[in-house]
């Protein structure tokens, strides 16, 4: 494991961590695209060796505003920079000549599923594939404001863009099922727990909505897994992402009873069944990968 800063080419100083397997060369790289408020440490480290374990080499960027890179705590002025932020600095490591060529995967999870659609649309033949756990592709209705209060919202957010007047649920309770691993959460102190920062929002609802709009254009293999009990991304919006991308090669597992944070939040029954729907989709593709270049 290694984690070091790298300044991107905007001036901002950027956290980012790799993890590969001990021994061998990795079968593939995967790139990860952390959700709302998080960060690519403290959960996510165990993810990363889970996943490093079985042969991958995973690497994980926080973004500006986000963990411990610079900028305003979760404060996104322009969703579409950040995509080019992280696309800056991934594409930076897969020239490297250790990754050059390996397949390489996005990982997206809740609006980092947004982040790695975003990234996969503005080059769409980039990515040998993306696996996104319960992608933001749409915020749930429950979870945003009536459309009056919305309207409202984005007119002051425009005059105090950063100021966190959000209404919003627990997004904790919402999101972990198993109680242990929600009460973990309060130990995650570069998380952001506040309420979100209104131009945060508009950005937020701008992306999903323009998402929403271009389903059908995304088509690089496709694995989508959701929590059926998710209130934080609609599993029913993933259902109609399945249904629309013009993608050949794509499956879709929803999980039954399962919450929004399918890798972190629910019991240990359910979250060793979602990483080996992972872990199999990835050998799959990885070994269809090698064979056709190797042909």
């Amino acid at each position: 494991m290694k984690e070091s800063y790298e300044v991107n080419s905007r001036g901002l100083e950027i956290f980012y961590k790799s993890w590969l397997p001990g021994t061998a060369r990795p079968k593939a790289a995967v790139f990860y695209c952390h959700g709302y408020g998080d960060t690519c440490t403290f959960f996510f480290e165990g993810i990363a060796r889970k996943l490093a374990s079985a042969g991958y080499g995973v690497f994980a960027m926080d973004y500006p505003g986000f963990g411990l890179s610079e900028g305003l705590h979760c404060y996104i002025p322009s969703f579409n920079e950040l995509v080019d932020d992280v696309i800056e600095l991934y594409s930076k490591i897969r020239e490297n000549p250790e990754f050059h060529s390996l397949p390489s995967f996005l990982f997206g999870q809740s609006m980092g599923g947004a982040v790695a659609l975003k990234m996969h649309l503005k080059q769409p033949s980039a990515w040998d594939g993306a696996f996104l756990v319960a992608p933001m592709c749409k915020i749930a209705d429950d979870m945003v404001p009536p459309k009056l209060l919305t309207h409202i919202l984005i007119g002051v957010a425009n005059v105090l863009p950063k100021h966190k007047l959000v209404p919003q649920k627990n997004l904790a309770e919402a999101a972990f099922r198993d109680l242990k691993k929600r009460e973990q959460t309060a130990y995650n102190v570069v998380a952001y727990k506040d309420k979100p920062r209104l131009w945060t929002a508009v950005e937020m609802l701008k992306t999903t909505q323009e998402i929403e709009q271009r389903l059908e254009e995304v088509s690089l293999p496709l694995l989508i897994l959701h929590g059926e009990a998710d209130i934080v991304t609609d599993p029913s919006v993933s259902k109609e992402f399945y249904e629309k991308a013009s993608s050949s090669d794509k499956k879709l597992k929803l999980y039954k009873d399962a919450y929004h944070s399918l890798l972190e939040g629910e019991p240990d029954e359910m979250i060793i069944q979602v990483f080996s729907d992972i872990i199999s989709w990835l050998d799959e593709h990885s070994l269809k990968h090698s064979s056709s270049s190797s042909t």
